[in-house]
């Protein structure tokens, strides 16, 4: 009996240890087609970047500067529970973004953080630096000083919101904000939650939100941290730490064009990550991106992403793995 306990223990030892190894190879980066200008994938964790697409290419962030915003707001140790309110400072001049917080709608600091990460709420993220001490000027300092630390040195930030383009960053220094952002389980939390109600203080009004990110409710993934973002210079954004095959990756997809091309891009990589090709990933259509004339001609066709190019460390050093077996406004 002792003797059989011994080789089940020595066998689940070894099963633990071949589960801890790193990949010791990279799967065919010429296997990986994506429509996104900038883009990563890197195993959480080794560290090793499997593939980089204009990968230090600096870019507007739109409203990945949330994840920023959220750590910057946590580090402070405010209250949670204390209620904070949307003013008329709040308010989007600058793009004309809507949102459904009004002037006047006070929440708990934690549901604000809530908002401003699944929702994407601009007038939640702006309360948030607004109440923060020293108001907003000094919340924009500390989320440039926290970049700096996680050595974050193509990145510079103006607003907690992303609305401006001076909201700057790369795909690599993006790798380094989301993998810090992972380590707050109220991040993970807030960022994958897929929809939440709220009740405004003072009114009885219970207003419903969904996460911005479609994938974060689907059977078929298990994501750990999700960010979009969305205005015109930045195009569609989108940030995530998923397990897949068992494994933590983080995946970076910016400036995509067309609504729904950063989540195809994501189940392109996923299914490159499983299989080592990404070829067959299913990608939501935009309607309208094809208009045909009473003749039946096509006389308009969506545009071709092309900008950005393989990066050639990646190209020149990634060798094939072996397998065994098998929604579009300014605040998203």
């Amino acid at each position: 009996m002792k003797q059989r306990f011994l080789i089940v223990l020595a066998a689940l030892t070894a099963a633990m240890s071949a589960i801890a190894q790193p990949l010791t190879v990279s799967p065919d980066v010429s296997k990986l087609k994506l429509s996104s200008a900038n883009a990563l994938v890197f195993d959480a964790e080794t560290g090793q970047p499997l593939y980089a697409k204009a990968a230090d290419e600096v870019t507007p962030i739109a409203s990945l500067t949330k994840l920023m915003t959220a750590m910057v707001t946590l580090d402070a140790n405010l209250p949670m529970d204390e209620l904070i309110d949307v003013e008329m400072e709040d308010f989007d001049f600058l793009k004309g973004s809507k949102s459904r917080l009004r002037m006047g709608a006070t929440l708990p600091r934690r549901e604000m953080l809530r908002l401003a990460l699944m929702a994407s709420e601009n007038r939640a993220a702006s309360s948030l630096a607004r109440h923060h001490p020293g108001g907003t000027q000094s919340f924009v300092a500390e989320m440039n000083k926290k970049a700096m630390v996680l050595g974050m040195m193509h990145t510079r930030f103006a607003d907690p919101t992303g609305l401006t383009a001076q909201n700057v960053s790369t795909a690599n220094d993006l790798a380094k904000m989301v993998s810090a952002a992972a380590k707050y389980p109220v991040i993970s939390e807030f960022s994958t939650t897929g929809s939440h109600s709220v009740e405004i203080q003072g009114t009885g009004q219970v207003l419903g939100f969904n996460n911005t990110n479609m994938l974060v409710k689907s059977p078929k993934w298990d994501i750990q941290l999700s960010k979009t973002g969305y205005i015109r210079e930045a195009g569609k954004c989108l940030v995530m730490m998923a397990t897949i095959s068992s494994r933590p990756f983080v995946i970076i997809l910016l400036d995509s064009l067309g609504k729904y091309t950063r989540v195809g891009d994501a189940q392109r990589v996923k299914q490159w990550l499983e299989t080592g090709d990404s070829a067959g990933a299913v990608e939501p259509r935009e309607p309208g991106m094809i208009r045909v004339n009473r003749t039946g001609k096509v006389v308009t066709k969506g545009k071709v992403r092309i900008k950005g190019t393989l990066h050639p460390h990646y190209a020149a050093t990634a060798k094939p793995m072996k397998f065994a077996g098998n929604t579009s406004n300014t605040r998203n």
